[in-house]
Protein backbone atom coordinates (compact mmCIF):
# COMPACT_ATOMS: atom_id res chain seq x y z
CA UNK A 1 0.00 0.00 0.00
CA UNK A 2 1.68 3.40 -1.26
CA UNK A 3 1.86 6.45 0.86
CA UNK A 4 -0.98 8.26 -0.84
CA UNK A 5 -3.79 5.21 -0.86
CA UNK A 6 -6.93 6.72 -1.05
CA UNK A 7 -6.08 10.34 -2.17
CA UNK A 8 -7.90 11.19 -4.75
CA UNK A 9 -5.70 13.77 -7.28
CA UNK A 10 -7.05 16.13 -10.25
CA UNK A 11 -3.82 16.65 -12.67
CA UNK A 12 -4.29 19.34 -14.26
CA UNK A 13 -1.78 20.41 -17.87
CA UNK A 14 -1.03 16.94 -18.94
CA UNK A 15 -0.51 16.74 -22.60
CA UNK A 16 2.30 14.30 -23.16
CA UNK A 17 4.39 11.74 -21.59
CA UNK A 18 7.20 14.04 -21.69
CA UNK A 19 4.96 16.45 -19.35
CA UNK A 20 6.32 17.50 -16.22
CA UNK A 21 2.59 16.04 -15.30
CA UNK A 22 3.10 12.67 -16.22
CA UNK A 23 5.55 12.35 -14.09
CA UNK A 24 3.69 13.25 -11.27
CA UNK A 25 0.80 11.25 -12.21
CA UNK A 26 3.28 7.94 -12.18
CA UNK A 27 4.42 8.65 -9.27
CA UNK A 28 0.79 9.09 -7.84
CA UNK A 29 -0.58 6.15 -9.05
CA UNK A 30 2.88 4.37 -7.96
CA UNK A 31 1.86 5.57 -4.15
CA UNK A 32 -2.27 4.66 -4.06
CA UNK A 33 -3.86 7.80 -5.64
CA UNK A 34 -7.15 7.59 -7.46
CA UNK A 35 -6.71 9.79 -10.71
CA UNK A 36 -8.43 11.98 -12.42
CA UNK A 37 -7.10 14.45 -15.31
CA UNK A 38 -8.42 17.16 -17.99
CA UNK A 39 -6.90 17.78 -21.45
CA UNK A 40 -7.27 21.27 -23.27
CA UNK A 41 -9.13 20.62 -26.29
CA UNK A 42 -10.29 17.86 -28.34
CA UNK A 43 -7.04 17.24 -30.29
CA UNK A 44 -5.35 16.32 -27.12
CA UNK A 45 -8.35 14.39 -25.70
CA UNK A 46 -7.26 10.79 -27.04
CA UNK A 47 -4.04 11.40 -26.25
CA UNK A 48 -4.98 12.16 -22.39
CA UNK A 49 -7.63 9.13 -22.14
CA UNK A 50 -5.10 6.67 -23.10
CA UNK A 51 -2.16 8.07 -20.40
CA UNK A 52 -5.19 7.76 -18.25
CA UNK A 53 -5.93 4.56 -18.85
CA UNK A 54 -2.03 3.33 -18.48
CA UNK A 55 -2.92 4.57 -14.59
CA UNK A 56 -5.84 2.75 -14.44
CA UNK A 57 -8.03 6.18 -14.47
CA UNK A 58 -11.19 6.55 -16.80
CA UNK A 59 -12.10 10.31 -15.57
CA UNK A 60 -10.76 12.63 -18.29
CA UNK A 61 -12.63 15.78 -18.95
CA UNK A 62 -12.31 19.60 -21.27
CA UNK A 63 -10.53 22.14 -19.21
CA UNK A 64 -9.36 25.41 -20.95
CA UNK A 65 -8.09 27.20 -17.85
CA UNK A 66 -9.09 30.59 -20.24
CA UNK A 67 -12.99 29.65 -20.36
CA UNK A 68 -14.47 30.55 -17.39
CA UNK A 69 -17.46 28.62 -17.82
CA UNK A 70 -15.26 25.34 -17.70
CA UNK A 71 -13.37 26.14 -14.40
CA UNK A 72 -16.65 26.08 -13.09
CA UNK A 73 -17.66 23.08 -14.26
CA UNK A 74 -14.77 21.14 -13.00
CA UNK A 75 -16.49 20.54 -9.63
CA UNK A 76 -20.15 19.29 -10.95
CA UNK A 77 -17.80 17.41 -13.90
CA UNK A 78 -15.95 15.68 -10.46
CA UNK A 79 -18.95 15.05 -7.92
CA UNK A 80 -20.21 12.61 -11.14
CA UNK A 81 -17.54 10.68 -9.93
CA UNK A 82 -16.48 11.65 -6.20
CA UNK A 83 -17.37 13.37 -3.32
CA UNK A 84 -14.43 15.08 -2.28
CA UNK A 85 -11.17 15.95 -4.09
CA UNK A 86 -7.93 15.78 -1.96
CA UNK A 87 -5.25 16.82 -4.70
CA UNK A 88 -5.29 19.57 -7.18
CA UNK A 89 -2.04 19.63 -9.38
CA UNK A 90 -1.57 22.85 -11.30
CA UNK A 91 0.77 22.38 -14.39
CA UNK A 92 -0.29 24.59 -16.90
CA UNK A 93 1.95 27.43 -18.02
CA UNK A 94 1.81 29.54 -21.78
CA UNK A 95 3.18 32.74 -23.28
CA UNK A 96 2.67 33.30 -26.91
CA UNK A 97 5.47 31.81 -28.67
CA UNK A 98 7.34 35.72 -29.85
CA UNK A 99 7.39 36.53 -26.17
CA UNK A 100 10.08 33.87 -25.80
CA UNK A 101 12.46 34.84 -28.41
CA UNK A 102 15.16 37.56 -28.22
CA UNK A 103 15.68 40.07 -24.81
CA UNK A 104 13.10 40.55 -22.49
CA UNK A 105 12.64 44.64 -23.50
CA UNK A 106 12.40 43.52 -27.51
CA UNK A 107 9.88 40.37 -27.03
CA UNK A 108 7.17 41.92 -24.45
CA UNK A 109 3.83 42.87 -25.66
CA UNK A 110 1.04 44.12 -23.25
CA UNK A 111 -1.15 40.93 -24.79
CA UNK A 112 1.61 38.77 -24.30
CA UNK A 113 2.34 39.86 -20.66
CA UNK A 114 -1.57 39.39 -19.96
CA UNK A 115 -2.08 36.25 -21.83
CA UNK A 116 1.10 34.82 -19.87
CA UNK A 117 -0.24 35.83 -16.67
CA UNK A 118 -3.68 34.72 -17.50
CA UNK A 119 -2.93 31.23 -18.12
CA UNK A 120 0.16 30.72 -16.32
CA UNK A 121 -0.62 32.36 -12.86
CA UNK A 122 -4.51 33.61 -12.53
CA UNK A 123 -5.42 29.84 -13.57
CA UNK A 124 -3.91 28.70 -10.16
CA UNK A 125 -5.98 30.48 -8.07
CA UNK A 126 -9.63 30.27 -10.65
CA UNK A 127 -8.89 26.72 -10.12
CA UNK A 128 -8.34 26.68 -6.21
CA UNK A 129 -11.25 29.27 -5.94
CA UNK A 130 -13.29 26.32 -8.21
CA UNK A 131 -12.40 23.24 -6.43
CA UNK A 132 -12.99 24.70 -3.06
CA UNK A 133 -15.91 23.01 -2.04
CA UNK A 134 -14.54 19.65 -2.52
CA UNK A 135 -11.39 20.10 -1.03
CA UNK A 136 -12.79 22.24 1.94
CA UNK A 137 -11.32 20.43 5.43
CA UNK A 138 -10.20 17.67 3.39
CA UNK A 139 -6.34 18.07 4.75
CA UNK A 140 -5.89 18.51 1.04
CA UNK A 141 -3.08 19.61 -0.64
CA UNK A 142 -2.79 22.05 -3.61
CA UNK A 143 0.64 22.00 -5.71
CA UNK A 144 2.08 24.22 -8.64
CA UNK A 145 5.00 24.21 -11.05
CA UNK A 146 6.98 27.11 -11.26
CA UNK A 147 10.94 27.56 -12.21
CA UNK A 148 13.99 29.62 -11.60
CA UNK A 149 13.07 32.23 -13.90
CA UNK A 150 10.39 33.68 -11.12
CA UNK A 151 13.59 34.70 -8.75
CA UNK A 152 16.36 35.36 -11.84
CA UNK A 153 17.11 36.79 -15.16
CA UNK A 154 16.98 33.54 -17.86
CA UNK A 155 18.10 34.31 -21.24
CA UNK A 156 15.09 33.94 -23.37
CA UNK A 157 12.50 33.52 -20.99
CA UNK A 158 11.43 36.59 -20.56
CA UNK A 159 7.66 37.42 -19.51
CA UNK A 160 7.46 34.19 -18.46
CA UNK A 161 9.67 34.91 -15.45
CA UNK A 162 7.34 37.71 -14.76
CA UNK A 163 4.38 35.09 -14.99
CA UNK A 164 6.10 32.64 -12.58
CA UNK A 165 6.81 35.20 -10.17
CA UNK A 166 3.54 35.99 -9.43
CA UNK A 167 2.43 32.31 -9.31
CA UNK A 168 4.89 32.01 -6.71
CA UNK A 169 3.15 35.34 -4.83
CA UNK A 170 -0.01 33.25 -5.79
CA UNK A 171 1.00 29.89 -3.90
CA UNK A 172 1.84 32.54 -0.55
CA UNK A 173 -1.33 33.84 -0.53
CA UNK A 174 -3.26 31.00 -1.02
CA UNK A 175 -1.73 29.24 1.34
CA UNK A 176 -2.49 32.01 4.24
CA UNK A 177 -6.13 32.12 2.62
CA UNK A 178 -6.63 27.90 2.37
CA UNK A 179 -4.92 26.97 5.25
CA UNK A 180 -7.17 27.35 8.05
CA UNK A 181 -9.49 25.42 5.91
CA UNK A 182 -6.58 22.23 6.29
CA UNK A 183 -5.29 22.69 2.53
CA UNK A 184 -1.99 23.12 1.93
CA UNK A 185 -0.41 24.99 -1.02
CA UNK A 186 2.94 24.30 -2.44
CA UNK A 187 5.62 24.64 -5.60
CA UNK A 188 7.88 22.54 -7.12
CA UNK A 189 10.58 24.85 -8.55
CA UNK A 190 11.90 22.40 -11.55
CA UNK A 191 15.23 22.21 -13.18
CA UNK A 192 14.89 22.84 -16.79
CA UNK A 193 13.30 19.41 -18.68
CA UNK A 194 12.52 18.92 -22.40
CA UNK A 195 8.46 19.36 -22.84
CA UNK A 196 6.82 20.12 -25.45
CA UNK A 197 6.56 23.70 -23.49
CA UNK A 198 9.79 24.14 -23.03
CA UNK A 199 10.57 23.77 -26.80
CA UNK A 200 9.33 26.57 -27.49
CA UNK A 201 12.08 28.95 -26.08
CA UNK A 202 15.11 30.03 -27.82
CA UNK A 203 18.00 28.10 -27.22
CA UNK A 204 16.87 25.77 -25.06
CA UNK A 205 18.98 22.88 -25.63
CA UNK A 206 22.11 24.59 -24.45
CA UNK A 207 20.37 25.37 -21.47
CA UNK A 208 20.10 21.93 -21.03
CA UNK A 209 23.90 21.53 -21.64
CA UNK A 210 24.69 24.23 -19.39
CA UNK A 211 22.85 22.87 -16.48
CA UNK A 212 24.16 19.05 -17.27
CA UNK A 213 27.70 20.13 -16.52
CA UNK A 214 27.04 23.18 -14.01
CA UNK A 215 24.50 21.32 -11.60
CA UNK A 216 26.01 19.46 -8.47
CA UNK A 217 24.30 16.75 -9.61
CA UNK A 218 25.66 16.32 -13.01
CA UNK A 219 22.92 15.79 -14.51
CA UNK A 220 19.59 16.99 -16.02
CA UNK A 221 16.16 16.47 -13.68
CA UNK A 222 14.07 14.17 -14.84
CA UNK A 223 9.43 14.05 -14.84
CA UNK A 224 10.37 11.67 -12.79
CA UNK A 225 11.97 13.35 -10.05
CA UNK A 226 9.88 15.91 -10.16
CA UNK A 227 7.04 13.44 -9.72
CA UNK A 228 8.27 11.80 -6.35
CA UNK A 229 9.12 15.33 -4.84
CA UNK A 230 5.48 16.21 -5.51
CA UNK A 231 4.23 12.68 -4.02
CA UNK A 232 5.92 13.73 -0.95
CA UNK A 233 4.36 17.63 -0.84
CA UNK A 234 0.73 16.23 -1.94
CA UNK A 235 0.75 13.53 1.08
CA UNK A 236 0.07 13.43 4.65
CA UNK A 237 3.67 12.95 5.03
CA UNK A 238 4.82 16.53 4.42
CA UNK A 239 1.50 17.73 6.61
CA UNK A 240 3.35 20.62 8.00
CA UNK A 241 4.46 21.88 4.78
CA UNK A 242 2.98 25.07 3.17
CA UNK A 243 3.63 28.12 1.29
CA UNK A 244 6.48 26.84 0.15
CA UNK A 245 8.82 26.20 -3.15
CA UNK A 246 10.98 23.32 -3.16
CA UNK A 247 13.23 23.12 -5.92
CA UNK A 248 14.13 19.89 -7.65
CA UNK A 249 16.58 21.47 -9.93
CA UNK A 250 19.96 19.09 -9.08
CA UNK A 251 21.01 22.21 -6.82
CA UNK A 252 21.78 24.04 -10.12
CA UNK A 253 19.90 27.48 -8.04
CA UNK A 254 22.62 26.91 -5.10
CA UNK A 255 25.17 27.36 -7.55
CA UNK A 256 27.13 31.34 -7.17
CA UNK A 257 29.93 30.15 -9.34
CA UNK A 258 31.10 27.56 -12.13
CA UNK A 259 34.17 27.09 -12.73
CA UNK A 260 35.33 24.41 -16.07
CA UNK A 261 37.39 21.62 -14.71
CA UNK A 262 40.88 21.64 -16.29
Amino acid sequence: MGFMSGKKALIVGLASKRSIAWGIAKAFSREGAELAFTYQNEKLKPRVETMAKELNSDITFPLDVANDDEINAVVPTLNKHWSTLDILVHSVGFAPRDQLAGTFVESITREGFQIAHDISSYSLAGLAKATLPLMKNSQGAILTLSYLGAIRAIPNYNVMGLAKASLEANVRFLAADLGPQGIRVNGISAGAIKTLAAAGISDFRKMLTHMERVAPIRRNITPEDVGNAAAFLCSDLAAGVTGEIMYVDGGFSKIGMHLDES
